[in-house]
């Protein structure tokens, strides 16, 4: 029996999610996420502006005049949600953890999917494959899917993200369209990411926070790595550390750039103390015009 507190937290973040869901996505999810094939319908008389290459020429030749093939597109799709649960998700400078934005986009992304009669799974990762869920269809399955990420209690504090991504091409092996939701500040992902590009259509979204990136000048300040629980006092306002540390910000950016150009895969970064409905959104409809 799942606790009544569970259903109520699965139950406000699909609330909180169903206007997005069908108000923006439910149309641009259809027209940016092809199907797995195009299967033969009929054939039917040409038509100014057809495609010549669809002329079928066989009937043409028994009927005297130009007909074509019409193709109907093969829909159903299977959607990966690959989501880190590592301790750095338990951070946030803006009101909210990097966790907590994670589910609802997580929220948002299955139930497009199973509002165009799609498949969703699941892989939960830390520093280990903490969770799969397979692929199905279904509103009660996508509740599930929500469960497990609200309340699943990670054994790891670590993340690797190659480790997942290899794990994706032992259990999935058609294509899928594949979202990886993490904070990204882990490396030795690249060429598993280049990997799962290729044999995926694979989308990363990046959640960060602002004070990943600047620290406010407030003194000493006592650090703590939530993945390793080293900590560290240092002085924030002092100039030489701060150049250090924007140095180090901006070498880590560049490096994570340069591995996602190379894996050829679409990006979306999102921020804690920004709507992440807005990027979205910017996503969907960019990638929508690539296909039109």
């Amino acid at each position: 029996m799942i606790p009544r507190e569970i259903l109520t937290q699965v139950r406000r973040v699909e609330i909180a999610t169903r206007g997005l869901v069908h108000e923006v996505f439910s149309g641009e999810y259809h027209s940016v996420f092809k199907g797995r094939g195009m299967n033969f319908a009929e054939v039917r008389e040409y038509h100014y502006g057809d495609d010549i290459r669809n002329i079928d020429w066989n009937v043409t030749a028994r009927a005297g005049a130009p007909f074509v093939k019409v193709f109907d597109e093969e829909r159903e799709l299977t959607v990966m949600l690959v989501v880190d649960v590592s301790a750095s998700g338990d951070f946030g400078s803006a009101g909210r953890m990097k966790g907590e934005v994670a589910v609802e986009i997580c929220a948002v992304l299955a139930f497009s999917a199973i509002t165009n009669n799609d498949k969703v799974g699941l892989i939960i990762f830390s520093d280990r494959i903490e969770k799969f869920v397979p692929p199905r269809k279904g509103r009660r399955h996508v509740l599930r899917v929500l469960r497990e990420l609200l309340y699943f209690e990670p054994a790891g504090r670590g993340t690797d993200i190659a480790g997942a991504l290899e794990y994706l091409a032992r259990v999935i092996r058609r294509r899928a369209v594949t979202f990886v939701v993490s904070d990204f500040l882990a490396g030795g992902y690249r060429r598993a990411l280049a990997v799962a590009g290729r044999r995926h259509d694979t989308i990363v979204i990046r959640i960060g926070d602002p004070r990943e990136q600047a620290l406010p000048p407030v003194g000493y300040v006592d650090l703590e790595d939530a993945e390793t629980g080293d900590r560290l006092t240092v002085n924030v306002s002092d100039p030489a550390f701060r150049r250090a540390f924007e140095r180090q910000v901006a070498e880590t950016r560049e490096a994570r750039g340069r591995a996602f150009r190379q894996a050829g895969v679409d990006v979306v970064e999102i921020a804690t103390d920004r709507p992440y409905a807005d990027r979205l959104m910017r996503f969907f409809r960019q990638r929508a015009k690539r296909f039109r």
